[in-house]
């Protein structure tokens, strides 16, 4: 039996329109600066925190992804009772400015009560930016070209994630751990102030055929 696979490629057919590649460029930012903490929190969490453990880990890593998880559920239900991508923008934007301000209040992590809170602040700020961020790439997508869109940023965040895991473990290795924490707000902030200068984004009602809401959040963030 034979099988035969007819692909006609042509770059021409790939264009991104300008929104889509703000908040691919946006994403590039946010997700780098979160991915510097992937390969040093749990050792953070040890050797900052006295008394920290293993079970200590777990329990931040739990708090944050039952709080994500239950938060944005009435977060998207509410953005999708209102028309208009006015109220996706101001969640969108608090949501990336908390993540910030979540970023820098690590530095003043001394005790587990004092890491449950900030973690509870990062859960709320992913639970604010994943619906809203989601809503208004998947309104703005290109005609016949959603996959390649969704997959052009999941590339990117991929990118993103793979590089700075090592230049976070190196740089927690060479400058400590508040080093970290600096980078990660400041890249945070950088993607909200790139959104904020989109001419395009906060539009009238556009109506197009959307895919499925997804939640593109990698799935060791906040471990």
């Amino acid at each position: 039996m034979r099988f035969s696979v007819n692909i006609n490629f042509n770059l021409k057919d790939l264009k991104v329109n300008r929104l889509i590649r703000f908040f691919v460029v946006s994403d590039l930012f946010f997700w780098s600066g979160w991915g510097l903490l992937t390969p040093i929190f749990a050792i953070f969490i040890v050797n900052r925190i006295q008394g920290a453990t293993v079970l200590t880990v777990g329990i931040a890593s739990a708090i944050y992804w039952v709080v994500k998880a239950l938060f944005q559920m009435p977060v998207a239900l509410y953005l999708d009772k209102h028309e208009g991508e006015r109220d996706d923008f101001h969640a969108l934007i608090s949501g990336l400015i908390l993540g910030g301000i979540t970023a820098f209040s690590f530095l003043l992590v001394n005790s587990a009560a004092g890491l449950y809170f900030v973690i509870f602040l990062q859960a709320l700020a992913f639970g604010l930016y994943t619906p809203a961020w989601s809503a208004i790439f998947s309104r703005h997508l290109d005609k016949k070209n959603y996959a390649f869109d969704w997959s052009l940023d999941n590339t990117t965040i991929g990118l993103a994630l793979g590089i700075t895991a090592f230049v976070g473990a190196a740089l927690a290795s060479a400058f400590g751990f508040n080093a970290i924490f600096v980078a990660t707000g400041v890249l945070s902030f950088i993607s909200a102030t790139i959104l904020i200068f989109v001419p395009d984004l906060i539009l009238p009602d556009v109506k197009t055929e959307t895919p499925p809401f997804q939640d593109h959040s990698p799935a060791n963030i906040g471990k």
